[in-house]
C-alpha cells in the first residue's frame, strides 16, 4: 500500500520524471502535464554531480544515462592568455558512492528523453500540450485540477515541478520567487576536442568565468559568465558575434569553440537567479519541487541534483507509507529544506565572490564542503 493512489504531476524536466518513474514503479497512477507541445531539444549540456548519478541509480536509469553522457573525475584550472596553461588539477568528490564516476556531462536533450521513455514504460501517462490553469484544494483529502481551463478530475497528490516559473507555485499560493544574483551566462553546444577530458575552469579575464564540460565522445557545452546585461531580444548572429568577442582572451581549447561558433553554432544568453522556499513546500496535498522550490546559479553545477533528490526523497516517502498525513511532510521537509538551502546559499556566495573581485575568498574550500555534504544520503 502506498500513501497516494493517483497523482498529478506538472513539468517534464528532470524532477518531474524523475517522480513519474518512482511512482509508477509501485503501481500509483501518474499523469504528467507539460505545457510544451513536445519534449524539447533545445539547450546546450548538462553537469552531473555524484549525488544526481546515485539518483539515477536508485531509479534504475543508470545504464542508459552512462551510455549517453560522458564520465569524468577532476576539476582544471587554467588561465587565461596564451597557450592557457593548467594552474591547478582538483579531484572530486565521489559524492554518489564509490560505485558512480564523481561527474558526468551530458546532453539536456538526451537526459529529458531517457527519463521520459522510462517514465511511460513505468506506466506513467505523458500529456504534452497541456496547461495546467487551476488547483482546488479539496480539505486534506484530494486536489481537484484543472487543465486548459478544464476539470481532469480529483488526484490525492499535485507534484508541481514546473520550473522557474512555475505556475503551481502560484496556484498553491506561495510568494517566494526566483531572483537575478547579478550575472548572466552564454551557453554553446560545440564539437569536443581530444584534449578536453574534465571541466575546466578559466578565472580572470574579460568575463568571471569561462569554462567548457565534456558531453560525450563528441560534444561538449561551453560558457561564460558576465555581469548581466539586457541581452534578451538579441539575434542569433549578435549572440555568436557577442560569445566570440568575449571569449578572445581564452586560449587553448577555446580556438576550438570559437571556430565551431565561426562555423554556425548558436549561442543563448540567460541570467542566474536564486531563491528558496524557506519553509514547507506544500499547501495541503499539493507540493513543489525541484527549480519551483529553490533555485541557484550552476557555480557548483548542483541545480539538476537537488531537483532529482526532491523527487526521489518524496516518493521514497510516499511509497513507504500508509498515509499522507503531516508526518510525511515533516519527514519530507527535514531532509529536503537544510540541504538545498545549503546548495543555495553556497551558489550564491560563489558568485558573489567572483562579483566583488575577492581574490582572498576560499573558493575551493566552499566546493569542496559542499561536495562532503552531498556525498551523505539525502
Amino acid at each position: 500500500m502506498t500513501a497516494v493512489q493517483k497523482v498529478a504531476i506538472v513539468g517534464s524536466g528532470v524532477a518531474g520524471l524523475a517522480a513519474a518513474i518512482q511512482l509508477a514503479k509501485a503501481g500509483v497512477h501518474v499523469d504528467l502535464f507539460e505545457a510544451k507541445p513536445e519534449l524539447s531539444t533545445q539547450g546546450s549540456g548538462i553537469s552531473l554531480q555524484g549525488n544526481a548519478l546515485r539518483v539515477f541509480g536508485a531509479l534504475g536509469v543508470w545504464d542508459d544515462i552512462r551510455a549517453a553522457g560522458y564520465a569524468f573525475e577532476g576539476l582544471n584550472l587554467r588561465a587565461p592568455g596564451p597557450g592557457a596553461p593548467i594552474v591547478a588539477q582538483l579531484p572530486d568528490i565521489k559524492a554518489g558512492g564509490p560505485e558512480y564516476p564523481s561527474s558526468m556531462g551530458m546532453p539536456r536533450a538526451d537526459l529529458t528523453r531517457i527519463l521520459l521513455e522510462h517514465a511511460e514504460r513505468a506506466g506513467a501517462k505523458v500529456h504534452f500540450g497541456r496547461k495546467i490553469t487551476g488547483a482546488d484544494l479539496r480539505a486534506d483529502d484530494a486536489v481537484e485540477l484543472y487543465v486548459d481551463d478544464e476539470s481532469v478530475g480529483e488526484y490525492d497528490l499535485l507534484i508541481g515541478a514546473d520550473g522557474l516559473n512555475s505556475a503551481v507555485r502560484d496556484l498553491i499560493g506561495i510568494e517566494t520567487k526566483p531572483q537575478p544574483t547579478g550575472m548572466g551566462i552564454w551557453r554553446t553546444f560545440v564539437s569536443r576536442p581530444a584534449e578536453v577530458e574534465r571541466t575546466e575552469l578559466y578565472y580572470g579575464g574579460p568575463v568571471y568565468i569561462a569554462g567548457y564540460t565534456p558531453t560525450g565522445q563528441d560534444s561538449m557545452y561551453a560558457f561564460l559568465v558576465e555581469k548581466a546585461q539586457d541581452r534578451f531580444g538579441t539575434s542569433d548572429e549578435d549572440a555568436t558575434r557577442i560569445m566570440l568577442e568575449e571569449s578572445r582572451a581564452y586560449d587553448g581549447p577555446w580556438n576550438s569553440i570559437r571556430a565551431d561558433l565561426e562555423a554556425g553554432a548558436n549561442a543563448n544568453y540567460t541570467w542566474f537567479t536564486s531563491h528558496l522556499v524557506d519553509g514547507a513546500w506544500n499547501r495541503g496535498r499539493a507540493i513543489i519541487i525541484g527549480d519551483a522550490a529553490h533555485s541557484c546559479p550552476p557555480t557548483i553545477a548542483q541545480g539538476a541534483a537537488q531537483g532529482l533528490e526532491d523527487a526521489y526523497v518524496l516518493t521514497e516517502l510516499l511509497v513507504a507509507r500508509d498515509e499522507l498525513d503531516q508526518q510525511l511532510w515533516d519527514d519530507f521537509h527535514a531532509r529536503r529544506v537544510p540541504r538545498a538551502k545549503a546548495v543555495v546559499e553556497a551558489s550564491v556566495q560563489l558568485g558573489q565572490w567572483q562579483i566583488d573581485g575577492n581574490r582572498d575568498a576560499d573558493a575551493g574550500g566552499l566546493i569542496f564542503g559542499i561536495a562532503k555534504k552531498m556525498a551523505e544520503p539525502a
